[in-house]
């Protein structure tokens, strides 16, 4: 048999069979799991049969591409069909994303979810110095061991701008799910907890809770990709998937009016009419994800600055994305590829634009070829002109590991800047450049892939130090000023690189000069030598083994006294809280522990993981202001931003 892969299975499936089970199979799911993963497999049509052993095959029926019910997984076995086979088969194969909500009734109460969220304005009053007070309870209705709520007088029937109570209910239900994942971390977290974690988010789902649902998803596949040894797998996006579900989850039960809105989130992403644009081309990127999907994205802005994109993307990896860029654009009746369009213009009528920017490419949009403008003509040429600190400040509400849903805006800088060299760094060589201001960037890399142009480029044009040039690059969050590479003005010519496509060549250079191995800029600026790793890694160190493991870890007084000495007592205070809290189990009158409190621990570990995102993020863009950097230590950490959604 030829090995096929296992369709996606809706959330409420695996969760049914899973609860469906008996505690003695329970125990055994996690290596049935394991098993399952081994055996051969082959598709027929819509349905996928898995090979248990000589004499007995599961069947996975996915008509559309997805399992969507109990029934639609058998199994031959003698047990069938209260075997522990078609839990397994559930629980190995991927979570499929919920089918969208229906369209409410004309005459139903507006849905605040599917309307446009307002920006959340980041609360700029500074963290207490307290760590207790950055610590808030689970939501309302969390179970026993969590905080309570400041009143328990009975709540009047909520208006449309609050949470009802079932929302609340299932946002407990996501908090204690979550909490408990925390608890027994990545090692612990198997089938059983998984499934846990699915139930809570079909009922999400369903009570119009779309973002804490998909976190909750987010969370599911990466202790899969976790447990299974997926090389793709990064610890630090479990800790962003885990404090966006938990602290989704806790902002239910206070949000009001537009915050509730951003709360729920979005079960679709609709594209809204735009009009007529004009539109003029930036440059174009090859597209690689870790899923194997390849393609071309292009990048235009409108006449009033605004940024689009026209993307390709689908399986097919790095040879797809070199094929892509040069065929036409789905885009009206243009016969522009996606490298033309990236030099040149289009005027669209009927046009439609999703949140993020990406340009819809339905029946109604026509759009014909039009003449582009150059980098340093209007209306291009006012996207290099805010200053860089500015631009970065935007780019980070962009990129922020917990950013609003459609809080709009690009993670693109549009920098003038002078070569300096390359410099060697510990994941290899980037460039550094000096850009308005004083402010050194490193550039780096894009994508490291040799059918790629990129890392090429790059290692040329650190061979042409004082080299003027204009560039777009995507901001990367670091303690220094650091860019991934995208595109540039060419250096000796009036035309424009794809530094992801177009190779440069020797004779595309300025005179050679020598390189400038040039040391880290501002040594002593925003960032440097910042301890604040020492709370990070008591973070990421919860995920892979639990709680249990991070009160075990011995004393953290040392690691707190470089905190404070920094100017860092928020952070020191954190630190203590987690691990004391990770350390405590009370004993009843007759000596016996007491079950762990992991509402209170959750809690504390979400304040942790939300306070050093935003340091983190005010470190990075005080690194981009001119000057000597006017934010040290001491007031990064007294004067941070607490993000929206982040324990009081």
């Amino acid at each position: 048999m030829t090995a096929a892969p296992l369709p996606p299975v809706a959330p409420e499936v695996t969760a049914t069979l899973v609860e469906d089970l008996s505690p003695r199979l329970r125990k055994r799911l996690d290596a049935a799991v394991t098993k399952l993963g081994s055996r051969p497999t082959h598709r027929d049509g819509d349905t996928v049969t898995i090979a248990v052993d000589d004499d007995t095959e599961l069947r996975l029926h996915a008509p559309g591409g997805v399992v969507a019910t109990v029934d639609a997984i058998t199994c031959g076995c003698l047990l069938a069909p209260a075997c522990v086979h078609r839990a397994a088969a559930a629980c190995a194969a991927p979570a499929a994303d919920p089918a969208p909500e229906p369209e409410p009734a004309p005459d139903a109460a507006p849905d605040l979810a599917a309307q446009p969220a307002a920006p959340t304005v980041p609360d700029s009053t500074p963290p207490p110095d307290d760590p207790t007070l950055l610590i808030a309870p689970a939501p309302a209705t969390a179970p026993a061991g969590a905080p309570a709520p400041a009143t328990t007088a009975p709540r009047p029937t909520p208006a449309p701008d609050e949470a009802t109570p079932a929302q609340r209910e299932a946002a407990a239900a996501l908090w204690s799910a979550g909490a408990a994942v925390l608890e027994a971390g990545v090692a612990g977290a198997g089938a059983v907890a998984q499934a846990a974690l699915l139930r809570a988010a079909h009922t999400a789902r369903l009570r119009q809770l779309p973002r804490a649902a998909s976190a909750a998803l987010s969370v599911v596949t990466l202790l899969r990709a976790a447990r299974a040894g997926d090389p793709s797998y990064r610890t630090a996006e479990l800790v962003t998937a885990l404090a966006e579900l938990l602290g989704t989850a806790h902002r239910v039960g206070s949000a009001v009016a537009a915050e509730l809105a951003a709360v729920r989130g979005r079960a679709r992403r609709p594209y809204s009419p735009d009009g007529s644009l004009r539109l003029y081309g930036l440059f174009t990127e090859p597209v690689v994800t870790d899923s194997g999907h390849g393609g071309a994205r292009t990048w235009v802005a409108t006449a009033d600055g605004r940024l689009c994109t026209v993307g390709d993307v689908a399986p097919g990896g790095v040879g797809r994305a070199l094929g892509v860029a040069d065929r036409t654009v789905r885009l009206g009746d243009t016969a522009l590829t996606h490298r033309e369009l990236g030099r040149a213009g289009l005027a669209v009528s009927g046009a439609t634009v999703s949140p993020d920017g990406r340009l819809g490419a339905g029946k109604s949009v026509k759009a014909v070829t039009a003449r582009g403008a150059a980098w340093t003509e209007p209306p291009l040429a006012a996207l290099w002109e805010a200053p860089p600190a500015e631009q970065a400040a935007r780019a980070l509400r962009s990129v922020s590991r917990y950013a609003e849903p459609d809080g709009g805006g690009s993670d693109l800088l549009f920098l003038d800047v002078e070569l300096l060299g390359a410099v060697r760094e510990s994941a290899g060589t980037c460039l550094l450049a000096r850009c308005d201001g004083g402010v050194p960037v490193r550039l780096a890399v894009a994508d490291d892939d040799p059918a790629l142009a990129h890392r090429d480029n790059l290692m040329l044009l650190a061979t042409a130090p004082g080299t003027r040039l204009r560039i777009i690059g995507r901001l990367v969050p670091a303690p220094h000023p650091r860019l991934t590479l995208l595109a540039c003005s060419h250096p000796t010519g009036d035309s424009t690189v794809d530094l992801g496509y177009d190779r440069l060549i020797r004779a595309d250079l300025p005179d050679p000069g020598a390189p400038v191995h040039s040391a880290p800029a501002r040594p002593g600026g925003p960032g440097a030598k910042s301890p604040l790793h020492l709370l990070e890694r008591r973070v990421e160190q919860t995920v892979p083994a639990g709680r249990a493991t991070l009160g075990m870890l011995g004393d953290v007084t040392a690691e707190a006294r470089r905190l404070r000495h920094a100017g860092l007592p928020t952070a020191a205070g954190l630190l203590t809280a987690l691990r004391a809290s990770a350390a405590r189990r009370e004993r009843d009158l007759f000596g016996r522990l007491l079950p762990a409190d992991t509402d209170g621990f959750a809690a504390h570990w979400l304040a942790a993981a939300r306070y050093t995102a935003a340091v983190a993020e005010s470190l990075c863009g005080a690194a981009w202001e001119p000057g000597p950097g006017a934010l040290t230590h001491g007031s990064a950490g007294a004067t941070a931003p607490r993000p929206a959604g982040s324990p009081r």
